[in-house]
């Protein structure tokens, strides 16, 4: 059995709170596609070996669109991480799911249109990954499992609305994204969860609601100030609550992969070019997300 390196993607709290908390050495690593949002901090955590990532950089300095999404999730494949664990701060479209709950999401919605979205969309080589799954069902489970093995409220199960960003909805994109069967809005899961999957990484991502998106009128007698404020303490309690599930789902993995998923052989059957046809410059700019299938190149 193959040790895991776990990669652990801090969004907005958990970001924040997990570089506080995490000790190891940091590593600013160069890629073919820039360099990833901030130093990646290598060192074990409950046991296990970790490679932790602050999405938004150092001292969340970097806006949704602005995240170089392939520098990051290229340099976690490049130091041998097999699996990663994301979080991200969400607003929800669903009553019952409430500020301050926990949601392991199996389902995306994709509208954003600024981003490189992809490691093949440059002519050289052509590869379609399966997406219908976007997140690892053995991750998926293994999270759950450790949810249950707390007691901690996590819901099973939402469909993720990736937006664009930097500003929130409109109350009628909102009202849409709900019409869409959206449970959850936010802005960093896509392209990360797709390019993980083109990297033949395991993903799965634990969503925090901190409030409820703009389709829900907010109470009347809190003004802007003290609505924020409520926003905060939802985002450091649900922090709190995902820092507990992590620490679990950690234990568990260190000790054992979970099984049931294709996720590490995702491009077996995805390059469509011929072998003979693919460049060195193309090799080359690929680096580790192609090298196991062309050895002698």
């Amino acid at each position: 059995m193959t040790t895991p390196i776990i990669g652990l993607i801090g969004g907005t709290g958990l970001g924040q709170a997990l570089a506080h908390e995490l000790r190891g050495e940091a590593h600013m690593l160069d890629t073919p596609f820039g360099r990833p949002s901030a130093p990646i901090v290598r060192g074990r955590w409950e046991g296990a070996e970790i490679a932790f990532l602050a999405r938004h950089g150092e001292g969340h300095t970097l806006c949704p669109t602005a995240i170089p999404y392939r520098a990051n999730i290229y340099a976690l494949k490049s130091i041998g991480v097999t699996h990663i664990l994301a979080s991200g701060a969400t607003g929800s479209l669903r009553e019952e799911m409430r500020p301050k709950d926990l949601v392991i999401i199996d389902q995306i919605i994709d509208r954003t249109y600024r981003r490189a979205g992809s490691f093949f969309d440059v002519p050289g080589l052509a590869a379609h990954v399966e997406f219908a799954d976007p997140f690892c069902p053995g991750l998926r489970n293994l999270l759950l499992d450790a949810a249950a093995s707390i007691d901690m409220h996590v819901h099973n199960g939402g469909t993720y609305v990736c937006m664009e960003g930097p500003a929130f909805s409109t109350v009628a994109e909102s009202r849409l994204h709900r019409a869409w069967g959206g449970d959850l809005i936010g802005m960093t899961c896509m392209p990360e969860a797709k390019l993980a999957r083109e990297a033949e990484v395991c993903y799965a991502l634990v969503a925090l609601p901190t409030d409820y998106d703009c389709w829900r009128p907010h109470d009347a007698k809190l003004d802007r100030r003290a609505l924020l404020r409520e926003i905060v303490h939802h985002l450091e309690e649900a922090t709190a609550n995902s820092i507990r599930l992590l620490r679990a789902a950690v234990r568990i993995l260190g000790g054992s992969t979970p099984s049931g998923c294709t996720c590490g052989d995702a491009l077996e059957l995805a390059i469509w070019t011929r072998r003979e046809r693919v460049s060195r410059q193309t090799l080359d700019r690929l680096g580790v997300i192609v090298s196991r299938y062309f050895p002698k190149a």
